[in-house]
């Protein structure tokens, strides 16, 4: 059976972490659906930065819009051809969402990253996009950082589904969580609202690795490649301890749902590594790993499925406490990979409307 579909088997959700037009219109995305059990699928800046600027895909979709309205700024320009995609991969993906009662079937849109230290923006921008696509299986990205996390508890409040993106540490999960929970005690309608708390793992390795080879003891050397999974591990351990306590039994007596950890970033990024190492040994129930084509391809090919996400949490514990004794501190290189990351995202963005400007320029030369 295909390693894909058995994942579902245990519990967990694949999505899709790329989108591009021709994904969508050549029907490859529902051929990933019908036979890899594709579930959901993740957008983000730099996603559509790579698929917008790098192909031609969009080129008759951007001469539409430019002929309906000439004067347009960029970044309506780019939300015109990102909403068109969001909407066919929802609609695509709309059979999951209602055979799953509403817990599945998610494509997510993330609000400007250069809104990540704004509550107040980011949630106006969150409920205008979350009205602009007007689909019930769409889920609007905001960082984990304080002003992300004050503008996630008010949008679940509100109704807005929404991916909180950019987590890297114990402390980052559990602000997201609570943050969770306190906004479906305030919702209406919490058996509506969907949620996932994407929990960052290749980046975590690829910092500590560097601090763990500037160290160079021995001890230090044997836990490179293994911080990142035990991170995760300890996540998931506190995702258990909250969502099937007693803080969640009410919400859940009400029809709630958990908020699932999404394990972002599960490309391999050292060579010397598994390549789908942090899909093999993050498997559990009530979570979602997003992979990137190639890792879905090589796990399609040699994954290897197996309840692993709640084993070795003593051993993960006793490796984050090693650390410590090297005295790498986590925390800060947590909030370091946060901060990257969401100027990371800044950047792609503002690649992106750059160079949709030089293209609309040229359309307006061409005219």
């Amino acid at each position: 059976m295909n390693p894909l579909k058995q994942l579902h088997e245990q519990g967990q959700s694949v999505w899709l972490d790329y989108i591009r037009r021709t994904l969508i219109t050549s029907g490859e995305l529902q051929n990933l659906i019908d036979e890899d059990g594709v579930r959901g699928m993740t957008s983000n800046p730099t996603i559509f930065e790579k698929s917008i600027n790098g192909t031609n895909d969009y080129d008759a979709s951007l001469a539409r819009a430019l002929q309906n309205d000439p004067d347009q700024d960029t970044k309506t320009l780019f939300e015109t051809l990102a909403i068109e995609d969001i909407q066919m991969a929802a609609d695509a993906l709309r059979p999951v969402f209602d055979e799953s009662n509403g817990a599945d079937g998610f494509v997510s849109l993330e609000v400007s990253p250069k809104l990540a230290a704004d509550t107040s923006r980011t949630i106006t921008e969150a409920k205008r996009l979350w009205g602009t696509v007007d689909r019930p299986n769409v889920m609007i990205k905001v960082p984990a950082t304080s002003d992300g996390v004050a503008a996630f508890e008010s949008l679940i409040a509100d109704g807005v589904n929404v991916n909180v993106t950019l987590m890297f540490s114990l402390d980052h999960y559990e602000a997201v969580a609570q943050a969770y929970i306190r906004g479906l005690d305030r919702c209406k309608t919490p058996e509506r609202m969907a949620s996932v708390a994407s929990f960052f793992v290749s980046r975590v390795d690829g910092i500590v690795d560097k601090a763990l080879d500037e160290n160079g003891s021995p001890e230090a050397l044997s836990l490179k490649g293994r911080i990142a999974v035990a991170n995760a591990k300890l996540a998931y351990k506190r995702f258990q301890e909250i969502f099937e306590g007693e803080s969640f039994k009410k919400l859940a007596g009400a029809g709630a749902h958990v908020q699932r950890p999404l394990w972002a970033s599960t490309s391999t990024k050292n060579p010397d590594y598994n390549d789908v190492l942090y899909v093999d040994e993050l498997i559990g129930p009530h979570t979602v790993n997003t992979l990137p084509p190639n890792t879905l391809e090589a796990f399609r090919d040699h994954g290897k499925v197996a309840a692993t996400l709640a084993t070795g949490v003593d051993e993960a514990k006793s490796q984050m406490v090693a650390l410590k004794g090297l005295g790498i501190d986590f925390g800060a290189l947590a909030e370091k990979l946060q901060v990257d990351g969401v100027a990371s995202f800044a950047k792609s963005f503002e690649d992106l409307l750059s160079s949709l400007e030089k293209k609309r320029q040229l359309s307006s030369s061409a005219g």
